[in-house]
């Protein structure tokens, strides 16, 4: 009988199993494609999920992979500065925050996996259908070989559906639910090497998504070794929510987009030392996403089952905080489940205590976009542009934006910097 199963080998779902296996419970990790690639864009991780991913040992793949920023710095759509706070160990941390690579980060995790539990722990090409009747103390779980089509049962312990915004186990558990939930605006998001713009290690916000907004920032260590930045750029646009803009099929991480379609809301936009159409013209993929969650859930599972990362609480990407959540989430799941062994169902249920309400809090604050709120006010008051950003706003909506950040990470340095490890032993 397997002791763990996970289904999906994503962020959260490798960070599970590294996990499991440090806290000494066994486990086995479905995943649906049928190859792990290096696929999507830029990702930043907080110094709480860095903490947690530093304390798997995995804190030195990371600092030879990402870059660290500094600062995180607002401009509005004429590039004049309106906000900016320090970053990671600049802002008091004892851990950085990263940015890099989303599949780099995957295949890092991945390696780690194997190397550590073997090749024969993750297994490609299978899909979680369904629980068949509960076996005693265990599960019954049906699983699919995707390339032949052949279901076949394994049992297990418990079940973790770690398997993303179209979560099956999430299907299984709150059926009727639904397709995830499109607030209006649509993103774009691309990858290209270009020189170092703003000073090199910073996030760069222009705009405001209430019309249209600009995410920047580096994520590879190798190109700024070589003097150069990989940049990723999120591009996002706001759309009145009728049939004609209605969200397109379902929301897909990989679905193609087009230059032609984003490029025009960025006519002649320059922040600082970086030529904005130049940049989006330079990329030779560009991605398109609906910017989507799902409504929180007042419970995540039941008996020996549970939820992990975007399955259990999907959330608009305004707190660079959807991958971070998931890497906690791993992290609690595995130490409740070492405290409260072997009653595996006790373990799930005191996961979710712990994760659910703080989990769920995040995602009506990415809802809320209290930043937003206060750059949109920027653009009503100045629409050209400004001189000076205290003729346009107020100390007292300057330091809003400070607290509207500090509602969407969650985490305050003093507060990481003096709890206990989430490990075990």
């Amino acid at each position: 009988m397997i002791d763990v199963l996970v289904a999906g080998a994503g962020i959260g779902g490798l960070t599970a199993a590294l996990s499991l296996h440090a806290a000494g419970i066994g486990v086995r990790v479905v995943e649906a494609s049928d190859e792990l690639r290096p696929i999507g864009v830029g990702i930043n991780l907080l110094p709480h999920a860095v903490r947690e991913l530093t304390e798997l040992g995995l804190g030195g793949e990371l600092a030879a992979t990402a870059v660290a920023p500094d600062a995180m710095v607002h401009f509005d759509r004429h590039g004049n500065r309106v906000w900016g706070e320090p970053r990671g160990l600049a802002a008091g941390y004892h851990w950085p925050q990263y940015s890099l690579h989303r599949g780099a980060l995957h295949l890092l995790l991945l390696a780690a996996v194997r190397e550590r539990l073997g090749d024969h722990v993750v297994h490609t090409g299978t899909a979680f259908v369904r629980l068949a009747e509960r076996e005693g103390a265990g599960l019954r779980v049906i699983l699919r070989d995707v390339p032949r089509g052949r279901e076949h049962a394994v049992r297990a312990r418990a079940l973790v559906g770690a398997d993303g915004l179209h979560s099956a186990v999430r299907a299984m558990l709150h059926p009727g639910e639904g397709p995830p939930l499109w607030n209006g605006i649509r993103m774009w998001r691309g990858v290209t090497e270009w020189h170092p713009v703003l000073g090199g290690r910073v996030v760069a916000v222009a705009g405001s998504n209430a019309a249209a907004k600009l995410v920047v920032y580096p994520i590879s260590r190798a190109a700024e070794e070589r003097g150069r930045a990989l940049l990723n750029w999120v591009a996002e646009v706001r759309f009145p929510r009728t049939r004609r803009h209605a969200m397109a099929g379902p929301a897909d991480w990989n679905r193609s987009g087009r230059l032609s379609d984003v490029l025009p809301y960025y006519a002649g936009w320059r922040v600082g030392d970086l030529d904005v159409p130049a940049l989006l013209a330079s990329t030779r993929h560009i991605l398109e996403y609906p910017m989507v969650d799902r409504d929180p859930l007042p419970h995540w599972g039941r008996g020996p089952v549970t939820l992990l990362g975007d399955a259990a609480h999907p959330m608009y990407p305004v707190g660079s905080n959807g991958g971070s959540q998931a890497v906690l989430d791993a992290r609690v799941l595995a130490r409740c489940l070492a405290y409260t062994s072997p009653d595996r169902e006790a373990g799930l249920r005191a996961y979710e205590e712990v994760r659910r309400e703080a989990a769920n809090a995040l995602v009506t604050a990415h809802r809320d976009m209290p930043a937003e709120r206060v750059l949109q006010t920027v653009a009503e008051r100045a629409p050209d542009g400004f001189a000076r950003v205290e003729d346009v706003l107020t100390p007292s909506e300057l330091a809003d934006l400070s607290a509207a950040y500090r509602k969407t990470t969650g985490v305050d340095a003093a507060e990481l910097n003096s709890r206990g490890s989430w490990g075990v032993g």
